[in-house]
C-alpha cells in the first residue's frame, strides 16, 4: 500500500525488560470517596480509578505516589475538581535517572504557591533519599492540558541527572527524554553503528532536543551541530556537552526544517 515492498524488515530489537522501564509518570489526582486519591483516567471518561501501582512503571513510583497523596490529606490540601475549577493539586508527575537513580517529583497544582512546600519538600526527602529534585509547576488554566509553563523548585535541584551511552545529561522538569531508556541507549548505538563514522565528517543532530543522540555520536565526528527551536533545550544541550567534556559540539536554536538554517549552522559547507 505504501510502495514498500521491497523493502526488507529486520527482526525486531528488543531491550530485555517488559515491566518496570518507564521513567516517567504522571498520575491525575482527585477526590473520590472523600478521599485524595491518584490513579488512571477509565477509557474514554476522565472517572479516576485509584491505583498507585503500574507494571510499567518501578515500584518507587507507587510508593512515591501513596505518600503525596497521604501527605494532601494530612495537611488537607484539596485535590483538584474539573467541573468547579476549584481544589489545588491536579496531578503528581514523576521521572526518574535510571543509570543514576535520582528522582525528580512535580506536583502540578491550581495555585501561585503551596502553603506546605517546604514541609512537603523537606518530607519526602527525608522519605526518599533519591529525590533530587522537588518541583512545583502552576497550572491555573481550564484544560486537559497536564503541565503549565511555570516551574518553581521548592527542594533540592531543579534537575535530574541521568547516564546514557556512557554520557551524563541533564533532565529539566519541561524537556523531552525518552521514557524507555534502554530501548534509546540500544537505538541509538545502532544509529551510531550505521553511521559508521571515521572521523572527518560534518554530524547534524535535527530537532535535537537536549543533546542526546549527536552528543552520544560527537566523539567519532569532526564537528557535531544541534539545532532546535526550544531555547531552553538548547541551553541543556550545551550544558551537557560541557559536562561531558565534548569541545567539537555546537548548538543553534532555531528551525531545524529550515534548509538554509541547516546550511548556515554547518558554516556554509554540506554536512556528512
Amino acid at each position: 500500500k505504501a510502495g514498500l515492498s521491497d523493502v526488507e524488515v529486520l527482526e525486531t530489537a528488543h531491550a530485555g525488560r517488559v515491566t518496570g522501564y518507564r521513567n516517567k509518570a504522571q498520575y491525575p489526582v482527585r477526590e473520590v470517596g472523600g478521599r485524595v486519591r491518584a490513579g488512571f483516567f477509565a477509557a474514554k471518561t476522565h472517572d479516576l480509578i485509584p491505583c498507585d501501582k503500574c507494571l510499567l512503571q518501578p515500584d518507587i513510583f507507587g510508593e512515591i505516589v501513596t505518600f503525596v497523596t497521604d501527605f494532601a490529606e494530612k495537611n488537607k490540601i484539596r485535590a483538584y475538581d474539573e467541573e468547579s475549577g476549584r481544589g489545588i493539586l491536579r496531578h503528581i508527575y514523576l521521572r526518574m535517572g535510571e543509570g543514576t537513580g535520582e528522582i525528580m517529583v512535580c506536583l502540578v497544582i491550581n495555585s501561585d504557591g503551596l502553603n506546605s512546600a517546604e514541609k512537603f519538600a523537606r518530607e519526602i526527602t527525608e522519605k526518599f533519599p533519591n529525590i533530587a529534585s522537588v518541583m512545583l509547576n502552576i497550572n491555573k488554566k481550564n484544560t486537559n492540558v497536564i503541565l503549565g509553563d511555570k516551574f518553581i523548585c521548592i527542594g533540592g535541584r531543579e534537575y535530574i541527572i541521568d547516564e546514557l551511552c556512557g554520557l551524563k545529561f541533564k533532565i529539566s522538569a519541561g524537556s523531552f527524554y525518552q521514557v524507555n531508556r534502554d530501548g534509546a541507549e540500544m537505538l541509538y548505538s545502532k544509529a551510531r553503528e550505521l553511521a559508521d563514522l571515521r572521523g572527518g565528517e560534518i554530524l547534524m543532530d535535527l530537532y535535537c532536543g537536549t543533546g542526546t543522540i549527536g552528543l552520544s555520536m560527537a566523539k567519532g565526528a569532526k564537528r557535531l551541530v544541534g539545532i532546535e527551536i526550544v531555547q531552553s533545550a538548547v541551553e541543556c544541550a550545551k550544558d551537557n556537552a560541557e559536562r561531558n567534556g565534548i569541545t567539537n559540539a555546537r548548538f543553534v536554536c532555531a528551525d531545524a526544517g529550515n534548509k538554509e538554517v541547516i546550511l548556515e549552522a554547518a558554516g556554509g559547507t554540506r554536512p556528512d
